[in-house]
């Protein structure tokens, strides 16, 4: 007999070659139809294959992540089975779960598939999962799998096989399709019942644009058609939030081939914006003891050589740039670090200089695959809110603290209100791709832990994603959609210190090393712009907004009125614009809420005769009322106020 443990910490005791599946149809029935996957000793396996011992088990169900990620795995196998159905011969590549539903990469040779040639690949899909049949694990050796696949003659599966050793090959097969893989899988295709491919796009193998393009066939499913239902009706909903979208109407910025891919320009109301975002960053700075500072766009490449980033990412980077002296060479500026340890080293630094803090808003560079790019989401040039904080080892903590109240601050004056703090810790086993001692590694690492604990973080380990110099602490915040994004990085560091050879003299006038925080609470410019305009659908805080007000002048008669009203509004640093377009009133007001204008004000004879104003407020409020222009810019300015000390 063997011991199963369940999460409640009950023990089950059952035979050798008992699954996970029997003890959940030992527990009920109506469990075991639910079960996709198990959790076997932390490990995601199939339901069905059998116990090796004693073992800690969890019933993975649509309500677990990874169950869903396995459903959406097996959903993958299910599509390419109907694909093959509808075109013998193509090649697989690859067809993983991804975090909403699955892909699959397919080189379709001579064939031509569309958009339009969707519908029939998903009724196919679900006269397959229909028949239930099982998901098969089948253990092969390598001989026997490259066999397999040079019968079926698909390089791509044999390129895989490549990397693989003998003896951790396995098959999965399902009805009338056999792949090359991991696994898990859910028992049968049954669970797989509502069904939606979603989009075409191409991907070149393994991420290499000198590669073939393949067709990536991208889709999801669910267990309930009502599922897929509210599914479909949020895509829809984000598509009319896109930051594409929304950034053309609003025309905040654009891009430009000439000007190259991934290199967005700024458009006046998008550069204001962008303005406003920073000076209310440097404000709650400049409050918070920090110093600005500015740093070229280009570097030494010996500065990032000392730094570690040539070694990282030099070579799938911009490439250097030469001069007319040979023995110069320059790099676009990838990160600002390096620069502000330079700063750092400038001078001599006594304790009682630390904490030193450094920010500024700088433009770094780096180069991702066209393929990649995707609006502001994704650029080759970004502006990151960078800052550095050089401390003694004792004030890290405190620090670490200090910044997580600027970020939170951050995210309550701009609604975001659902958030995780995700610890990213070094890889358990591969710790090859990071710098620095075990010693420096694990004082930062717990430094992190302590400090999020301490503000209370709801908070989850994320191991082998830190960056190489150290652990960080990342921000996923939850738009308006449900949608997750990574906003917001504070990094640890006692490794660039180290590389720069950073001094202080401490108060036993000897030399120390400080320690160095990296943060960034809005990441990069770009970015937080594009999920700040997704996320309240271009309908921005007031004290943000391109346009506060839109001045609706009834006739031509009161646009003298309205211009001098304007120019009044400006002294109380209220923007906004007249709409002295020869059009009746009602059309003007439409265009004005569809603008997402916060406020208009009517203006027609009593409101010129009186020198006041009749205010319409966006959305329900509606018409709030009569009021002198005095009133009126109180209103407004109380209203920012308010805004911008939710968390002060």
């Amino acid at each position: 007999m063997i011991n199963i443990t369940l999460p409640d910490g009950s023990v089950k005791q059952v035979e050798k070659g008992t699954s996970a599946m029997d003890v959940a149809m030992g527990i009920s029935e109506g469990l075991a139809r639910n079960v996709l996957a198990a959790k076997v000793n932390d490990e995601v396996i199939d339901a069905t294959r059998p116990f090796e011992g004693d073992s800690t088990l969890q019933l993975l169900t649509w309500n677990d992540q990874e169950g869903k990620s396995t459903m959406w795995h097996s959903s993958a196998h299910l599509m390419a089975e109907a694909l093959e159905f509808f075109y013998p011969g193509i090649k697989l590549a690859i067809g993983p779960p991804i975090k909403n539903g699955f892909y699959y990469d397919v080189d379709f040779m001579d064939y031509t598939i569309t958009e339009a040639d969707l519908q029939k690949v998903e009724q196919k899909m679900k006269e397959l999962a229909k028949q239930k049949n099982a998901f098969v694990r089948k253990e092969m050796s390598k001989s026997d799998a490259i066999a397999y696949f040079k019968e079926k003659d698909d390089e791509y599966k044999l390129e895989l096989l490549e990397g693989l050793e003998d003896g951790t090959i396995t098959f999965y097969t399902q009805g009338n399709f056999t792949d090359l893989c991991r696994g898990p899988h859910i028992p049968h295709t049954g669970p797989i019942k509502s069904i939606k491919l979603t989009s075409i796009a191409g991907a070149y193998w393994r991420g290499d644009e000198k590669r073939k393009q393949l067709t990536r066939i991208y889709g999801i499913t669910f267990p309930k058609n009502a599922e897929l239902n509210e599914y479909l009706e949020k895509v829809e909903q984000a598509k009319a939030r896109d930051h594409r979208k929304l950034g053309k109407e609003l025309d905040l910025f654009t891009f430009s081939q000439r000007v190259g891919q991934g290199l967005p320009l700024w458009l006046p109301k998008g550069a204001a914006l962008r303005e406003r975002l920073e000076n209310f960053l440097k404000k709650a700075q400049k409050k918070a003891g920090y110093d600005q500072v500015i740093t070229p766009h280009i570097g030494s490449k010996e500065l990032y050589v000392c730094s570690g980033h040539y070694a990282k990412y030099g070579k799938d980077s911009f490439q250097p740039i030469g001069t007319p002296d040979d023995s110069e060479e320059f790099l676009l500026k990838p990160m600002n670090c390096p620069h502000h340890c330079e700063i750092f080293k400038a001078r001599p630094r006594s304790y009682k200089d630390l904490p030193i803090r450094f920010a500024e808003f700088g433009t770094v560079y780096r180069y991702e695959q066209s393929g990649e790019l995707h609006g502001l989401t994704r650029v080759r040039g970004f502006t990151q809110d960078d800052a550095h904080i050089f401390c003694t080892q004792d004030q890290v903590k405190d620090e670490f603290k200090k910044v997580i109240d600027l970020v939170l601050y951050i995210f309550k004056t701009l609604s975001f209100e659902n958030f995780k703090a995700q610890i990213s810790l070094r890889d358990k086993d591969d710790r090859d791709k990071y710098i620095g001692s075990d010693e420096n590694w694990d004082k930062a690492e717990n430094a992190i832990i302590e400090a999020a604990a301490e503000k209370g973080l709801d908070t989850f380990v994320e191991y082998g994603e830190a960056a190489f110099y150290g652990p960080k602490l990342d921000f996923m915040v939850e738009d308006a959609l449900g949608r997750e994004w990574q906003l917001g990085t504070i990094q640890v560091d006692y490794n660039l210190p180290e590389r720069f050879e950073l001094e202080y003299t401490g108060s036993d006038n000897q030399k120390h090393r400080p320690v160095m925080i990296h943060r960034a609470p809005f990441g990069s410019m770009e970015r937080f712009v594009a999920v700040l305009l997704e996320h309240c659908g271009g309908d921005f805080p007031l004290w943000l907004t391109t346009d506060q007000v839109a001045i609706l002048p009834i006739s031509e008669k009161y646009n003298d009125y309205a211009e001098n009203l304007l120019e009044l509004l400006n002294n109380y640093d209220i923007r906004g614009f007249v709409d002295d377009r020869n059009e009746k009133i009602g059309k003007k007001i439409r265009e004005s809420e569809m603008s997402k204008i916060p406020f208009m004000l009517i203006i027609g004879e009593k409101e010129a005769t009186n020198n006041e104003v009749s205010v319409r407020q966006r959305g329900e409020k509606g018409d709030i009322g009569t009021m002198t222009v005095e009133a009126f810019a109180k209103l407004i300015n109380d209203a920012i106020e308010t805004e911008l000390a939710l968390n002060d």
